[in-house]
C-alpha cells in the first residue's frame, strides 16, 4: 500500500505553458519574490520564520496583485510542505473537511506536514471559518489565509488570535519595473522567445497607472505584445501608446463596503481638516473615479463643516448643505463640479472644532453629573398659574436692555461648555463673549 503521504499528497501546481504571463512568472524561490522587503528583506521576521520552517499560521492581507498568493506558494515550496488549495468563493465545508482529514492522516502517519491556503478567506462564512480551527489548533496544517479585506473585521476572531498577520504593501515603482522587465527577458517563463523592443517610457507607464500591482501590470503588458503586430523585421516594438492602449480604463481598487471606502474616506476628511484643498480634491476625486455613493461624499461634507469648521465659517455649513441638495438635484457628471466646490471651500476656510467640544463637555456633564434642574426664573411663565408657581419670577427680556444684553444666570451654577478659538469669525465671537462674561462677573456678588 502507498504511504499516506503518496496516497494525499498534492505539490505545488505547475503552471500550464499556456497560463496567463501573470501566473507564469509567479516567484519560485524567496530570492526571486518582489517587493514586500518589510516583511521579507534581510534580517526580518518573516524571512527568518521561512527559511528556518518556524511558521505557524499566517493570515496575508493587502490589496490584489502584491503577491499574496506568490508568497504562499514560495513558502510551501521553501518549507517542503504538501500544498492544499482552497477558494472562499468557489470553497464548501466538505471540501475542507476533505483537506483537513488527509492532512491529519498524512501527519500522523510521520509524513509532511500541509499548507492550506484559503484564497479570499474572508469570503468563507463563520461556520466555513470554524471548520479550519481544530486542526489549526493542533499544528496538523498550517493554514495561509489571504484576504483583501481587514481580517480584524472579516475573520473570526479565534482564527485572528491563532494565526500571525502580515499586511502586504501596494509594489513600488521600481519594483513593477524590474517584475515587466524580467517577464520580458525571460525566455521559458516569459515573453524572451519573442523578439521584443519595449521603450522605457512603455514600461514606466505600466509600473506608474498599474497601482502597485503586479498582476495588472504583467496582464497589461502581454495584451500590448500579443495585440501588437510585428514590424517588417519581425520584431515586436511596444511604444506608450500601445502600452496605454492595453488599459483603456483605469480601475481603481476600491470596494464600497471595505478597507479602500472607508480609508479612503478617512483621508478625504483628514485632508479638509488640516487644510490641505490639494490633498482634499484629490481623495475625492479618487471616490468619484471609483463610483463612490454621492451621498455619502455630501453627508461627509456636512458633517465635516460642523465638525472641524463651525462657528470659525458658519458659511461652511450652508455650502455643504446647499451641495448636498444641488447634487441630489443635478447628478453626474456635473455634480462633481459641486462636491469640488464644497470640498474646496471647506478645505480652506478657517477651522474650529469648538462647537464638536462644546456638545462633548456638555453630554458628559449630562451623563456623568447630577442633572441640573431648570433655575424659577427662566422656566415656562405662559400658562395659568404659573406666577403661582414662581416661574418666570425675576427673568429679564434682553432687548430691553442696551446691547440686548443683561447679566443673568442661565446655568444654576455657571459652567462653561464653550470656548471660542481666535480662528476666522470665531475671533469676534469670542470677543464678543469675553465681554459678555467680564460684565455678567463684575455683576456678581463679591
Amino acid at each position: 500500500m502507498a504511504p499516506v503521504d503518496d496516497l494525499f499528497a498534492q505539490e505545488v501546481p505547475a503552471v500550464p505553458d499556456d497560463a496567463p504571463l501573470a501566473a507564469r512568472m509567479r516567484p519560485l524561490t524567496l530570492d526571486e519574490y518582489t517587493g514586500q522587503l518589510h516583511l521579507l528583506g534581510p534580517g526580518k521576521l518573516l524571512r527568518r520564520a521561512i527559511e528556518a520552517d518556524r511558521l505557524g499560521s499566517l493570515i496575508f492581507y493587502g490589496p490584489p496583485g502584491t503577491g499574496k498568493t506568490s508568497l504562499a506558494l514560495v513558502i510551501a515550496a521553501t518549507t517542503d510542505c504538501v500544498f492544499e488549495r482552497a477558494s472562499g468563493v468557489e470553497g464548501s465545508v466538505s471540501e475542507l473537511r476533505r483537506i483537513l482529514k488527509a492532512a491529519a492522516l498524512r501527519r500522523a502517519s510521520g509524513g509532511r506536514r500541509t499548507v492550506v491556503f484559503v484564497d479570499e478567506i474572508h469570503r468563507f462564512n463563520r461556520a466555513q471559518q470554524d471548520v479550519l480551527l481544530p486542526e489549526v489548533e493542533t499544528g496538523a496544517v498550517r493554514l495561509i489565509g489571504a484576504t483583501t479585506e481587514n481580517p480584524f473585521f472579516s475573520i473570526n476572531s479565534a482564527l485572528v488570535s491563532r494565526s500571525q498577520i502580515f499586511q502586504l504593501q501596494p509594489l513600488g515603482r521600481d519594483d513593477l519595473r524590474h517584475l515587466l522587465h524580467r517577464a520580458i527577458r525571460d525566455p521559458e517563463r516569459g515573453l524572451g522567445k519573442i523578439p521584443l523592443d519595449v521603450a522605457d517610457e512603455a514600461v514606466d507607464f505600466l509600473a506608474e497607472l498599474c497601482d502597485g500591482d503586479a498582476r495588472k501590470a504583467l496582464n497589461a503588458l502581454e495584451i500590448a505584445v500579443l495585440s501588437t503586430p510585428p514590424s517588417a523585421d519581425a520584431v515586436v516594438r511596444i511604444d506608450l501608446e500601445a502600452a496605454r492602449e492595453s488599459i483603456q480604463k483605469k480601475a481603481v481598487v476600491y470596494d464600497g463596503t471595505g478597507d479602500a471606502h472607508y480609508d479612503t474616506a478617512s483621508a478625504f476628511i483628514k485632508s479638509i481638516r488640516g487644510s490641505d484643498p490639494d490633498a482634499a480634491v484629490y481623495w475625492l476625486a479618487k471616490m468619484l473615479h471609483a463610483g463612490e455613493e454621492l451621498r455619502f461624499i455630501a453627508r461627509r461634507l456636512v458633517i465635516c463643516a460642523s465638525e472641524d469648521i463651525g462657528l470659525a465659517d458658519s458659511q461652511a455649513l450652508v455650502v455643504a448643505q446647499s451641495a448636498a441638495a444641488a447634487v441630489e438635484w443635478i447628478g453626474l457628471p456635473e455634480a462633481e463640479l459641486i462636491l469640488a466646490h464644497a470640498t474646496l471651500h471647506l478645505a480652506t476656510a478657517p477651522k474650529s472644532n469648538s462647537a464638536t467640544m462644546a456638545i462633548s463637555r456638555a453630554a458628559a456633564d449630562v451623563r456623568e453629573g447630577r442633572t441640573l434642574a431648570v433655575p424659577p426664573h427662566l422656566r415656562d411663565s405662559h400658562y395659568a398659574g404659573a406666577g403661582r408657581l414662581g416661574h418666570g419670577k425675576g427673568y429679564l427680556y434682553s432687548h430691553d436692555f442696551e446691547g440686548s444684553y443683561v447679566p443673568q444666570a442661565y446655568l444654576p451654577e455657571g459652567r462653561r461648555f464653550y470656548e471660542p478659538t481666535g480662528n476666522g469669525m470665531e475671533k469676534r465671537i469670542r470677543e464678543r463673549l469675553d465681554h459678555w462674561r467680564a460684565i455678567f462677573e463684575e455683576s456678581r456678588p463679591h
